[in-house]
């Protein structure tokens, strides 16, 4: 498949709906509007093509691009490529899929998570970067400093731009969840800066809000 046909495809399932949604939450023109199973099913029919992947990524086109982290192969991007990729894109779930499908597997995550963390609380690499470094607080602590972290959470995530604020969130309730003894400064800073204290959420779902997501998963564990 070409990645013209790609295109092609992609644009016949475009859905006013889905564009405007995407729009809301940062999505800019260069899109179709396509559903998520709809994408999945492209990828699903191409399998692995990696030249294919980069050259959906280089359309611009946030549904090429989704279709591109699915069928590109990981180790075969070079760790400024992935920076360039991250530095190109404004929409949010595109770099989360970046994150899941590329990142996860990459054999450099650990070189880029600290190269991104340094890059301060604009952009796209940064949400990246607190991206991986929640998985670390999570699933593999050791080498991390947390009160380094909390430190910076404390200072930095006020006025961080909302796409990083999401992360540095998602890593303070991942210190709150699964390290007790950091646990209470954790809840005392979430309450303080009451960053998503707001935030709507669907009947059934845990709050963004650091404080009730600590206790909520907390309370889950016993």
């Amino acid at each position: 498949m070409t990645t013209a046909e790609v295109l092609s495809q992609l644009e016949s399932l475009g859905n006013d709906k889905v564009r405007a949604h995407n729009k809301k939450f940062g999505a800019g023109d260069n899109q179709f509007g396509v559903k998520m199973g709809d994408i999945r099913a492209i990828a699903n029919k191409i399998k692995t093509d990696h030249e294919l992947g980069k050259a959906l990524w280089e359309t611009g086109n946030v549904e090429a691009r989704f279709v591109a982290v699915l069928i590109m192969k990981p180790k075969e991007l070079s760790a400024d490529e992935l920076t360039a990729m991250a530095k190109s894109e404004q929409f949010p779930h595109v770099i989360d899929w970046l994150s899941s499908y590329i990142l996860k597997d990459h054999p450099q995550k650990e070189e880029l998570r600290r190269q991104w963390m340094a890059t301060g609380t604009n952009g796209m690499p940064a949400r990246l970067g607190w991206s991986l470094t929640s998985g670390r607080i999570s699933r593999a602590p050791d080498g991390i400093d947390i009160p380094a972290i909390l430190d910076r959470l404390e200072a930095e995530m006020p006025t961080a731009a909302p796409e990083v604020q999401w992360t540095m969130n998602t890593a303070l309730a991942q210190i709150g969840i699964n390290h007790p003894q950091y646990r209470e400064r954790a809840l005392e800073i979430g309450e303080r800066l009451g960053i998503y204290r707001d935030y709507p959420v669907s009947k059934g779902c845990t709050s963004p809000f650091a404080p009730i997501w600590i206790n909520e998963m907390v309370s889950r564990q016993k």
